[in-house]
């Protein structure tokens, strides 16, 4: 039953994925949100590699063939999703801080080293003694996620303050994609706190995984097919910090 319940999030997400596509272009947010296009195409991608191929396994793909090919398509996808959600979460920054362009770029600057920084802790913990190419990508990918996810959160926790500031309610997009990111990104370091213990292909962890990703799927659509209320004109007191700050 549970093997069956994640093949069927296994065919919803890659539907869900290119009805929000559908959705960002219909809203001409294509170029404002390039990036998170370019994480929903990763993610379609692997899906429409990894359906036939799970479905073919033994029977026209060798097994041990289907195995390698998902092994590594899967990690691959694995780093390329950890890269663009910190691409993700840089670009809802710089949308967020728009109205003050001094923030924006500090803010911006300090992104781009806590990105670097991270990326180069990750690769420092994944380099072990007498540790194969494959653990070795294992490793830093995993490790690349989790400092993604950690970001991630940190966004989420910012734009939550800054909201009325900026001048953004709860129903504009940059708070959707913040949240939406921000519940993914907590399932993920769960997910690794988790795998950390158990190695069951198909357990309970995996449906709270397909279920997160489809409701986060769905409420970004919800906020693409809607109009976005417009931005208001912010004007801050000059006893405000970001004021100060900017």
């Amino acid at each position: 039953m549970t093997e069956t319940f994640v093949h069927l999030l296994s065919y919803l997400e890659p539907i869900l994925c290119a009805m929000l596509i559908v959705f960002l272009v219909r809203s001409k947010a294509v170029r404002e949100y390039a990036y998170l296009v370019a994480l929903l195409g990763v993610r379609l991608l692997c899906s429409v590699i990894f359906l036939p191929v799970i479905y073919l396994s033994g029977h026209v793909i060798e097994r041990h063939l289907a195995y390698q090919i998902y092994f590594y398509v899967y990690w691959t996808s694995y780093a390329l999703e950890a890269i663009l959600s910190l691409m993700v979460i840089y670009s809802i920054f710089k949308l967020a801080m728009a109205p003050l362009k001094g923030l924006q770029t500090l803010g911006m600057l300090v992104f781009r080293w806590v990105a670097a920084i991270s990326v180069a802790v990750a690769i420092g913990v994944a380099v072990t003694p007498h540790l194969s190419k494959v653990s070795f990508m294992v490793a830093m990918v995993t490790q690349l996620q989790q400092t993604s996810s950690i970001l991630t959160l940190c966004l989420l926790l910012f734009v939550g303050f800054a909201i009325r500031p900026m001048g953004l309610s709860f129903r504009s997009r940059i708070f959707g994609i913040s949240l939406g990111m921000g519940f993914i990104a907590t399932i993920n370091l769960v997910d690794a706190a988790w795998l950390s213990h158990s190695a069951q292909m198909y357990s309970a962890l995996n449906i709270v995984n397909g279920v997160a990703d489809c409701i986060a799927l769905l409420a970004w659509s919800a906020y693409f097919a809607f109009p976005e209320p417009k931005r208001r004109f912010i004007v801050l007191p000059t006893t405000s910090p970001f004021l100060r700050w900017n």
